[in-house]
């Protein structure tokens, strides 16, 4: 079988390291990068001996797939074409910037029999993949994931750049439809929130706490899940996952309020290898974004679906949606009229719909300009 043709479309941060990777994919060929900065195309051209264009229209016919790596603003018009002419997608997070155009991009792939699937590289993390098939029926999932500016991604606020990776992992872990949202959140920069908090609650009564920043003087990427028979941790960064099990004392009780100074010791002493034992996990090192690229082609090939569906992309979007409708709703008086929204504008009455957004954008662009 021949190599599956593949273009990049969109050269910047995320779309240089696509580019490099993919010409280490077995049963995939790089054909072309696109981007309409002539400077950053012709840079990856260069160092890849790649043929380089500044549209992807003159590819349509000679690609048998294409990654789609510009900023989120551009994934829906972008895919739409691509899939209408039988070209495969693997699109980076989050698949579009709205629920009803990822909805069309769902469509269109199902009615025309293509993969759709989306860049939630973490799924890939080999931490992530260690831990996940000990985590079963989850009851309480905590998710801290901040960094420092990057000036990347500003398009969009934290939620749809940072906190949809873990969206889409704690809804891959809970297996269970969302019924409560409530979150809140801030612009440091502008125009759109830079942190927020989420707290999702499941039918199945998992919940979930959700942490994003951008502005933050730390960095961090982790995730604990806890169920009634132990816990795991797992940093994403460090690439390591650990389980701590509670099945000794469920399986024997042990009455601490009234054991002795010296069984009290003991227990102390030996938590972590009688009591509670700690297993650090053996973790296969791998480059998430290389195993996702090889997930992709694999599932063309073998007419499967990919790890990351559009559909879970979908999910995961529809999701924030709502994180967003709540931080939109936040009132930070207490009260029903006073500062609401990301931007602590004033109301008074009833929110009609999140109008700041559209004010502040404007607000910022000319303040840029």
């Amino acid at each position: 079988m021949s190599n599956l043709r593949i273009a990049v479309i969109g050269v910047g941060h995320l779309g240089k390291i696509h580019s490099k990777l993919l010409q280490g994919v077995e049963g995939a060929e790089l054909v072309a990068i696109v981007d309409p900065v002539e400077a950053a195309r012709t840079a990856v051209a260069t160092d890849l001996k790649t043929p380089s264009y500044a549209d992807h229209r003159p590819l349509l016919g000679q690609i048998d797939a294409a990654i789609i790596a510009t900023p989120t603003r551009f994934h829906h018009a972008v895919a739409a074409e691509l899939l209408q002419c039988g070209v495969h997608v693997l699109i980076e997070k989050p698949i579009t910037p709205s629920v009803s155009d990822a909805k069309e991009l769902v469509a269109l792939a199902e009615e025309h029999s293509l993969i759709l699937q989306v860049g939630h590289v973490e799924r890939f993390n080999p931490a992530f993949v260690a831990a996940q098939p000990f985590i079963t029926d989850p009851k309480y999932i905590e998710v801290f994931r901040t960094a420092p500016y990057t000036c990347r991604s500003v398009d969009v606020g934290v939620v749809l750049d940072l906190m949809i990776h873990d969206l889409d992992l704690v809804l891959t872990l809970a297996k269970s439809e969302v019924v409560a949202v409530e979150a809140l959140g801030s612009s440091v920069f502008g125009p759109n929130e830079d942190w927020a908090q989420a707290r999702l609650t499941f039918r199945s009564g998992c919940v979930a706490n959700l942490t994003a920043s951008r502005v933050s003087p730390t960095t961090q990427r982790s995730l604990a899940a806890h169920w009634q028979g132990g816990s795991a941790n797992i940093d994403f960064a460090a690439k390591k996952s650990s389980l701590l099990s509670h099945a000794p004392v469920q399986e024997e009780p042990i009455d601490v309020l009234n054991a002795s100074p010296a069984d009290q010791a003991h227990i102390k002493e030996h938590l972590f290898q009688d009591y509670l034992p700690l297993q650090e996990l053996p973790i296969v090192e791998t480059n998430a974004i290389l195993e996702e690229q090889r997930d992709f082609v694999a599932s063309i090939r073998e007419f499967r679906q990919p790890r990351v569906t559009g559909r879970d992309g979908l999910r995961a979007l529809d999701t924030a949606e709502q994180i967003l409708a709540s931080i939109a709703a936040h009132h930070w008086d207490g009260s029903t009229s006073g500062r609401i929204g990301p931007h602590y504008d004033e109301q008074s009455g009833i929110l009609v719909s999140p109008h700041w957004q559209r004010r502040r954008a404007g607000a910022f662009k000319r303040m840029a300009g």
